[in-house]
């Protein structure tokens, strides 16, 4: 897991680089899709696995809330320092919390109402010193980036639910990635691209693709809270690359709202897996007892 936040980290410096070379946002989503397709497309039939999903309504409600989070979130990477941008996508927890408080009916939920207020300061204080007049409609964007991701992990828990098996979740997302990155293109054009540009646009790719597949082995293999909780290092690594290349020092403030969102995240992810652990006790229980009174008569 802590090698996918390094990759996560080092993607997100590539799309600031490849923007700031000219490339076009469609073409840097077009290079974040494209590796995994075609990875998992020669992955899956060399096992002869079954490409098409259970629950084409599912992929799809996914993929437009986690589509539209990469866009804004890569929109925003591009515009922000990259700490700040970072931080700002890895809200999605906290937008959790804040939609089971309101409409998930666990609104005397203690922990869920502090993970929320702290989430809420930290991003005041990512924002405050961090950013300049001209750069809030960025922030708005990265922020909204963070809400749909949290729809979308949402819809992945669906799927996972559903006996959907995570490779193919990946791979619909990429598809999705790639076509919308099709659309971009086919509207405004293929920009020439200078060779800074192709390497930064391949450190995408490659960056991407690695830390996608490093996370879903991290899930797969280690304690799904701890990995859940490691995923945060991202902002770190982040603010580390930003200080080394773009000498983006984040002030006192700034630092305090990361940890903060770090924390509310951590309780939220807390919250949310003790709860599971315990609907799984009780379904557990559930489904003995019948056999415990089989065998008592």
């Amino acid at each position: 897991m802590l090698v996918a936040c390094a990759m996560f980290a080092i993607m997100g410096a590539c799309v600031k680089v490849s923007a700031d070379s000219g490339a076009s946002m469609a073409q840097i989503v077009l290079f974040r899709g494209v590796p995994s397709v075609l990875l998992l497309v020669f992955w899956a039939k060399s096992r002869g696995l079954r490409l098409a999903p259970q629950s084409w309504k599912l992929h799809i409600r996914r993929n437009v809330s986690g589509v539209s989070s990469m866009w804004l979130g890569f929109v925003a990477l591009a515009n922000l320092p990259l700490s700040t941008a970072v931080s700002l996508n890895y809200t999605a927890p906290l937008f959790i919390a804040f939609w089971m408080l309101a409409w998930g009916g666990t609104q005397r939920d203690p922990v869920r109402l502090i993970a929320v207020l702290l989430g809420f300061l930290g991003v005041i204080g990512v924002l405050q010193p961090s950013i300049t007049p001209d750069q809030w409609w960025a922030a708005m964007l990265g922020l909204s980036a963070g809400a749909l991701s949290a729809v979308a992990m949402m819809q992945v828990r669906a799927l996972g639910r559903s006996g959907e098996p995570e490779w193919r979740t990946v791979l619909l997302f990429s598809c999705f990635v790639v076509c919308s990155s099709l659309l971009g293109l086919f509207w405004e054009g293929w920009r020439e691209l200078s060779w800074r540009a192709w390497l930064a646009l391949l450190g995408v790719g490659l960056s991407g693709l690695f830390g996608q597949l490093t996370m879903t082995r991290a899930f797969g293999l280690g304690s799904a809270l701890l990995t859940a909780a490691l995923q945060y290092t991202t902002i770190i690594f982040a603010a580390l690359i930003g200080i080394a290349f773009w000498g983006d020092v984040p002030d006192w403030l700034a630092w305090a709202g990361m940890a903060l969102i770090i924390g509310s995240g951590l309780l939220s992810a807390w919250r949310t897996y003790s709860e599971d652990r315990i609907l799984r006790g009780k379904n557990a229980a559930a489904q003995q007892a019948p056999v415990k009174e089989a065998e008592r008569v």
